[in-house]
């Protein structure tokens, strides 16, 4: 692992031969994202649904210097969207575009990228988990947690999760699509989905570009095609593997309308639908396994992605989400043109958000 480079979503690894990518190529996105979120967007102008975000970035000092200095080591212009967060910014910001509550998360895990070795990166995690836990208690109603883990040794791991849940009292945690060679259905990965089952979590999956792939670009930043597609990498690799089988008390969150996921899923189908162990890693069905996700609408409010996503998926499983800092707060206008019903557009605004996490009621 000591051989990959920080992401954000858009990392690859240095061993792969790629040359370095990061979020800040997304930068000018971002700031007019930002510029949308800020006095005069539809949101602050009118009266507001009550939102619950659920696909929200907080980035603590710690974790801004690790970047810099990553990026600094590789020559890299700064990335102005990621390192010029605040907190102070972050609250004015959901004030002013209509969002009650925002549960907080990374875009990749933290330190896992920068540092070499597990006790570096648990370091690493521990900080921002401690920023993102205080965050939540000093703005009270504002902010939940979906708390980053390591992944890098199960021990370490068992012991972060006992932590963010019994200590800081985390709303779920957050996990990458992949970390290196190992999407999130790989073998390794058992006694943590055991433990985090017991406890009935919350799963929130964030993409980013694998390590075979960074090169595969076509002339695009890699995150525009890679990202999506690895979500639909990590679901696939927990289906096969009877992870949602097995673990019937975690509750899956994705990113980005699932990327790919609706498009795929009847290929997915196709190919294992009649396989001799599909009862077993697939008791329902594929497609009906694959239903009973939840799925967030960050940065794929546009019409034909929502349109596959419903087709698809049940309103009861979809939630608002915007990526924000990187995508603007206010992504509302996809969803009302939609034709959905007012009692649909609630429930994905906030409702199914109060359901996945109870405490967003509050």
């Amino acid at each position: 692992m000591a051989a990959q480079l920080e992401h954000s979503t858009h990392f690859h690894h240095a061993g792969c031969g790629c040359g370095p990518s990061r979020r800040g190529v997304l930068a000018g996105l971002g700031a007019a994202g930002i510029a949308a979120s800020l006095p005069g967007s539809g949101l602050a102008q009118g009266a507001a649904p009550a939102l619950i975000d659920t696909h929200h970035h907080f980035y603590p000092p710690a974790y801004q210097k690790a970047f810099a200095d990553w990026e600094s080591k590789f020559k890299l212009p700064p990335s102005r969207v990621q390192n010029e967060w605040t907190r102070e910014k972050a609250v004015e910001a959901i004030d002013k575009n209509g969002i009650r509550s925002a549960l907080l998360s990374l875009p990749s895990t933290a330190g896992l990228w920068f540092n070499a070795g597990n006790e570096a990166a648990a370091t690493m995690v521990r900080t921002c988990n401690d920023f993102a836990a205080d965050m939540v208690r000093d703005y009270p109603g504002r902010f939940g947690l979906f708390a980053p883990l390591s992944m890098m040794d199960t021990d370490t791991t068992l012991k972060e999760i006992a932590y963010v849940f019994d200590t800081l009292k985390a709303d779920g945690v957050g996990l990458q699509s992949n970390y290196g060679d190992k999407w999130l259905g790989h073998e390794s990965y058992k006694p943590v989905f055991d433990e985090l089952n017991r406890r009935k979590a919350v799963v929130y999956i964030h993409p980013l570009v694998a390590a075979c792939c960074g090169n595969i670009s076509v002339g695009a930043f890699p995150a525009v095609i890679e990202v999506p597609h690895d979500t639909t990498r990590t679901v696939t690799s927990l289906l096969l593997s009877g992870a949602f089988a097995r673990w019937r008390d975690i509750r899956w969150l994705l990113s980005h309308a699932g990327g790919t996921v609706p498009m795929m899923a009847g290929r997915i189908n196709a190919f294992y639908a009649n396989n001799p162990k599909r009862p077993e890693f697939a008791p329902d069905g594929i497609e009906a396994e694959l239903r009973k996700l939840y799925y967030d609408t960050a940065n794929a409010t546009f019409g034909p992605n929502m349109t596959a996503l419903l087709k698809f998926a049940p309103v009861s499983q979809v939630t608002y989400g915007t990526d924000y800092p990187y995508f603007a707060l206010d992504q509302t206008a996809g969803l009302r043109q939609l034709g959905l019903s007012d009692a649909d557009l609630k429930a994905i605004e906030s409702g199914n958000a109060i359901r996945l996490v109870p405490r967003m009621k509050s």
